[in-house]
């Protein structure tokens, strides 16, 4: 039989025994790039990410074409520049549905996670930043007896 364990006993016991940390192993395919997929309010988006120059190609053009907004061109930047690999990784990505702003946004998470399968030890930098977590705030859907989500309608005494 088992001798009976004080709390302190099994204090002790708990402290000795950590659990595992989690293992991130690199991903890639022949071609030598990583892919995710990132999403952003109805946006979805594929991205591939080799080494190479920095070079972003979105839909077919160039991110200064499709997103010629500065702040659009900023946020898809900021896991390079978290993770100080800005201009070292070309990026292809294909992004359907949704506005410009919430493509933009699923275009990072898809470079963050990419960039995950690609470099697992940057994991921490990419999490600690909020990369990683997918933003799932979506439109609020149109109530009946409401002009919009929550809008009434006027009022009109007569």
């Amino acid at each position: 039989m088992a001798e009976t364990q004080t709390l302190s006993d099994l204090k002790d016991l708990a402290e000795t025994v950590e659990p595992p940390a989690p293992v991130y192993e690199k991903i890639v395919d022949a071609q030598g790039r990583a892919y995710a997929t990132g999403r952003r309010k109805d946006a979805v988006s594929r991205v591939w990410i080799k080494p190479g120059t920095g070079k972003v190609t979105v839909n077919g053009r160039d991110q200064e074409v499709y997103f010629a907004r500065p702040v659009l061109r900023m946020v898809i930047a900021q896991p390079f520049d978290v993770t100080e690999r800005r201009n070292q990784f070309d990026v292809v990505a294909t992004v359907k549905g949704g506005g410009l702003s919430g493509q933009a946004g699923a275009v990072r998470h898809g470079i963050s996670r990419a960039l995950l399968k690609f470099e697992p030890e940057l994991h921490g930098s990419l999490k600690q930043h909020g990369y990683l977590t997918r933003d799932s705030r979506t439109v609020e859907r149109k109530k009946y007896g409401r002009a919009k989500a929550r809008r009434s309608f006027q009022f009109s005494k007569r």
